[in-house]
């Protein structure tokens, strides 16, 4: 968004007395306790004139401290692709997948003319989240999200889906003895945060209910439905894995930007067999999940899609590799010497900070190799006549003297 002059400087000045004004109230800012919140809770759900059902509910639920730890180590982030991808596409996962295919053949065939989700993806997004129902979790998803809400991180999203959740219980779409699930409160066969069962839960099996944990049909219904509903185009594939050329113009190419697929065949990228990209229009996305010596892959509009699933390009360009193996192609090149991040959270952290303090904008340091990272390091590559695919090697680490 562009501003005027006099409206920037206006911006700036109340800004900063804003800021002045804010500070020492931050600085005395604490976490909740858990009471406290518990209480933030009750008023909320009196305004919203819920049951003394739901009110007792908030009356008993108890935080679990491991949910913290888990939601600040999550292996979308914290693994390396490769070894995301061994562990997540492995034999089981494809050998099972394609017997998953068979067992449910008529439905999901029938899924595919209503949707338009091809048998393959809803397959693999059921073998990513839940090993084909294996692994639903076993945590209380009440007090899950009540431990998430109260930590101050991301309190809004989890309270509104908290609140989701009592929505639910309170119009008898759950029962309070079902709910179990992952550390952050997804639940079911395709792990499902509240406000999506909400949203696209779907009785498949016609028998009157919604059971996302014990209904194969109603999970993989509801998972139709759903990426139907967020923007899944019919008859497109996710993407493909390519091979750049070695004299590639990073500089022509930003990341997490869609370019016609054209362009990138006339800049002498290869499919993986080493054949022309069709001279196409359609729009797709350069990804490097481990730099330009590693996988490189061209995505389309129904990854996008993935990711709105699941923020993590590591899990969408999981969930499309094993959709492909599923029915019999190749996957990517070899993963099985998955090696790990070239970089710890805190050193990634420390180039964050650097990069903000040199004017290359990465955001607030978080130690996550995300959009804003790449931009930042992207932009100090260029200008520091460095290979620029926006991943920070060593190369990178030593520029930065870090």
């Amino acid at each position: 968004m562009q501003f005027k002059q006099r409206s920037l400087i206006n911006s700036c000045f109340l800004g900063a007395i804003s800021a002045l004004m804010i500070a020492p109230a931050l600085a005395n800012t604490e976490q909740p306790s858990f009471e406290q919140c518990k209480d933030r809770f009750h008023q909320r759900a009196q305004k919203q004139n819920y049951s003394e059902d739901i009110l007792k509910i908030i009356d008993n639920l108890t935080p679990i401290e491991r949910v913290i730890s888990l939601d600040k180590n999550q292996p979308e982030f914290a693994q390396s692709f490769a070894q995301y991808v061994k562990k997540r596409v492995s034999d089981y996962h494809v050998n099972h997948g394609r017997k998953m295919l068979k067992t449910h053949k008529t439905l999901l065939s029938d899924l595919q003319k209503q949707y338009g989700v091809a048998p393959q993806y809803i397959v693999s997004f059921w073998g990513l989240e839940t090993v084909f129902g294996r692994h639903k979790g076993k945590m209380s998803t009440l007090n899950s999200l009540a431990t998430l809400a109260c930590d101050q991180r991301r309190s809004s999203y989890f309270t509104d889906e908290l609140f989701d959740l009592f929505y639910l219980i309170e119009n008898k779409t759950v029962d309070v003895d079902q709910l179990q699930g992952s550390w952050a409160g997804a639940m079911g066969h395709m792990q499902f945060m509240p406000s999506a069962l909400k949203k696209y839960a779907i009785d498949g099996d016609k028998d009157n209910k919604i059971n996302v944990w014990q209904s194969e049909v109603d999970a993989l219904t509801s998972a139709a439905n759903y990426l139907s509903q967020i923007g899944w185009q019919r008859g497109e594939r996710w993407g493909r894995e390519v091979k750049l050329p070695p004299e590639f113009d990073f500089a022509s190419f930003e990341f997490d930007k869609k370019y016609p697929l054209s362009k990138f065949a006339q800049a002498g990228v290869q499919t993986a067999q080493h054949k022309a990209l069709p001279q196409s229009s359609m729009q797709a996305e350069l990804v490097l999940p481990n730099g330009h010596n590693g996988h490189a892959f061209l995505v389309y509009n129904n990854f996008d899609v993935t990711m709105k699933w699941n923020l993590s390009k590591n899990y969408a360009l999981a969930v499309g590799i094993l959709a492909d193996k599923l029915i019999g192609a190749p996957g990517v090149g070899s993963v099985a010497q998955a090696q790990p991040l070239p970089f710890s959270r805190t050193k990634m952290e420390q180039l964050q900070a650097k990069l903000n303090d040199m004017g290359f904008k990465s955001g607030k340091p978080d130690g996550v190799w995300g959009p804003n990272s790449r931009k930042a390091i992207r932009a100090f590559q260029l200008e520091n006549e460095l290979v620029a695919d926006g991943f920070p090697n060593q190369e990178v680490f030593q520029a930065l003297q870090l």
